[in-house]
């Protein structure tokens, strides 16, 4: 990176998450933390993104579909391989779901990953073993959800250019408003869409707190 590529929702304020262990003694703690800024992107992009959030959508719905058939029958839960296979590589192929391949495949496979692990917190709620509020069942999400958003994970190719726009597969480059800079390189990054139609990024680095 060549330039200061940081911010955060909120005027540079880091919110920790999923703290790890020490890696020195009882010192330091390796966490992961999120940074987020505002997006500008073009009509064009805009429209690419609103693909990539329905389709990501659809295929979170599907998911959670199959599973709901399978428990209305008594069946063990659809694999992460099965549903993968069905779903996505089988759907393209098909005249109802041939757009998904409009989209990068990567933000699908994470809509599938979500489905997952809504469904492994909800059961460790049932049963005691999840701290916090209790969490319901995964729902299906609609267009009209208040919040729209998609993930970017390390193979996805997603980059920040030597210009410091945000380069996104089948999307393109789109322009941050930066603010701060990052202390690593990101792992991942959620273009999120808002209740007042703003867009945003927000990106997942490693850093370290003293314990």
């Amino acid at each position: 990176m060549t330039r200061s590529v940081a911010g955060s929702f909120r005027r540079g304020r880091i919110r920790p998450i999923r703290p790890g262990l020490p890696v020195t003694g009882a010192s330091v703690r390796i966490m992961q933390l999120r940074y987020a800024f505002r997006l500008d992107p073009t009509p064009g992009q805009r429209s690419a993104l609103a693909r990539a959030f329905g389709c990501a959508r659809v295929v979170y719905n599907d998911a959670v579909a199959a599973r709901e058939r399978a428990r209305a029958a008594g069946e063990p839960f659809p694999t992460a391989a099965v549903l993968s296979r069905t779903l996505l590589t089988e759907a393209k192929k098909t005249r109802e779901r041939h757009w998904l391949g409009e989209v990068s495949a990567v933000v699908l496979q994470q809509a599938l990953r979500d489905v997952e692990a809504a469904y492994r917190d909800f059961f460790a709620s049932l049963k005691g073993k999840r701290r916090g509020p209790k969490v319901g069942a995964p729902r299906f999400k609609s267009r009209k959800d208040a919040r729209q958003a998609i993930r970017f994970t390390a193979n996805a190719r997603w980059s920040i250019t030597s210009t410091g726009r945000l380069s996104l597969p089948k999307i393109g480059e789109v322009r941050v408003r930066w603010s701060r800079s990052l202390p690593t390189v990101p792992s991942s990054v959620a273009v999120i869409q808002d209740a007042a139609g703003r867009y945003f990024a927000s990106f997942v680095v490693t850093g370290t707190r003293a314990a």
